[in-house]
């Protein structure tokens, strides 16, 4: 047969020769040995003590030989690192119900001394001890990896990939669970809250599933370890192996158009408006009157000969550039602040990475500026997830007598800025408001 030859003539080239070569050394002097040992039962049976005494010495250094040179060749060729893996063992429902019936069978069996009960009874014992080895080889020299995607979203669906890899060099794993181990203290994983199945892992390959992630609040995401759980092969017992695999997701606030955002836009485009006043005077087209146009836009003479509102568009001489500032100064900062007020500080984080969306998609020159946060003017398109970056991780800061932020903000009135803020109307300077257009969190929400 060439293909059975040739199959083992590369098993033969890939192969550890100095390891091969000890292994089949061993077995062959530890074979003398055994019969040397058992050669010195049957003379000691007979009588001959001197010969019972020097075949059994024999079988002795013979022993010691393979300890002391072979052994040690072997070792150093393993692969020991299995050894360490923290198993999780639990006997399942079938399991109990499978021990039940041994326990029976050894009952008949001890009463009637059937020998045919005992082979039975070692058939079942022996089919639990090949359950434990089988499970053990299939979790042994698996890996996992989890990719998540670079940018994720607060309430939006995501997709990432978990992938197991089979480092076994001959054998497939069967039947492998996927789930996130659970922190002390913690409700449930941060990240993989849905366990995920594989049912077959080839040798020496990888098999990848795709989970879809909801985050449902912005922030950071941990998950210190996994487990990869299997009840193969009859499922008498669920074994687990832990995999210390540190991972971390960085979740931007939501970005979505919500009824509070769509409230505050007009107001926003009013101002940017009045601040760009003069900078385009090229007339570039007309076209019909919106809801959140300026009246002072209107061609009042088109619109007379038409019949309908028209509006002026001008071509735009210059970039539109923006200041966004958000005030992180806010009372959910106290340790016995209540949940509507760390909410109304989470809608105002999510108010304000909308509106800095918004600018992303009308290609903005866009500057962001908090407490501890400053992201230099540039393109929206280069800059929107440094902003959501420092909104993801943005922590409500105590109100200050002076507030640091806003006074700085209020000397330099030369730059027309946007302030998203969960105060209250009373607490902003009042020389801010000249050289301002401020978003009240709590006007969206009434």
């Amino acid at each position: 047969m060439p293909s059975l030859s040739t199959t083992f003539a590369n098993l033969l080239a890939k192969s550890d020769r100095p390891a091969v070569r000890a292994f089949f050394l061993s077995m062959a002097a530890l074979s003398v040995a055994l019969i040397l040992a058992l050669y010195s039962g049957a003379a000691a049976q007979l009588g001959n003590l001197f010969l019972a005494s020097a075949t059994a010495i024999t079988a002795l250094l013979v022993a010691a030989w393979v300890a002391i040179t072979l052994v040690p060749v072997l070792a150093k060729r393993t692969a020991l690192r299995w050894i360490g893996y923290r198993m999780e063992y639990r006997v399942t429902r079938e399991g109990w119900v499978y021990i039940a019936g041994i326990i029976l069978v050894a009952m008949a069996a001890i009463n009637t001394g059937n020998n045919l009960l005992f082979l039975i009874l070692a058939c079942l014992i022996a089919s639990i001890l090949m359950s434990g080895i089988l499970s053990s080889i299939t979790l042994t020299g698996v890996e996992l990896r989890l990719r998540l995607p670079e940018h994720i979203f607060a309430g939006q669906t995501v997709r990432a990939t978990v992938e197991l890899v089979n480092e076994k060099l001959s054998l497939p794993s069967f039947s492998l669970r996927v789930e996130g181990v659970k922190k002390k203290g913690a409700p449930a994983a941060a990240l993989l809250e849905t366990p995920v199945y594989f049912p077959y892992l080839p040798r020496k390959a990888s098999a990848r599933q795709n989970v879809p992630m909801l985050f449902s609040r912005r922030g950071v995401y941990h998950q210190e370890a996994f487990r990869i759980v299997t009840r193969f092969p009859f499922g008498f017992l669920q074994k687990a192996r832990r995999l210390d695999l540190s991972t971390q997701a960085l979740v931007y606030p939501s970005v979505e158009a919500t009824p509070e955002f769509l409230e505050v836009l007009p107001g926003i485009q009013g101002a940017m408006e009045s601040q760009l006043k003069g900078r385009g005077q090229d007339l570039y087209a007309l076209r019909d009157y919106l809801p959140n146009d300026s009246a002072r836009h209107v061609h009042w003479k088109a619109s007379a000969r038409l019949g309908v509102l028209m509006v002026r568009e001008f071509a735009r001489e210059d970039d539109y550039r923006v200041l966004l500032v958000f005030d992180p100064y806010s009372s959910a900062a106290h340790a016995n602040c209540s949940e509507a007020e760390r909410e109304h500080f989470e809608r105002a984080v999510n108010l304000c990475a909308a509106i800095a969306w918004s600018f992303h998609e009308q290609s903005a020159q866009l500057e962001f500026r908090s407490a501890g946060a400053e992201v230099p003017l540039a393109p929206a398109t280069e800059n929107i997830f440094a902003v959501l970056r420092h909104l993801a991780l943005m922590q409500p800061v105590a109100p200050a007598p002076d507030h640091d932020l806003l006074s700085q903000l209020a000397a330099n009135p030369e730059s027309y800025k946007i302030i998203v803020t969960s105060q209250a109307h009373g607490s902003m300077p009042a020389e801010i408001w000249n050289s301002s257009y401020i978003v009240f969190a709590e006007d969206s929400l009434s």
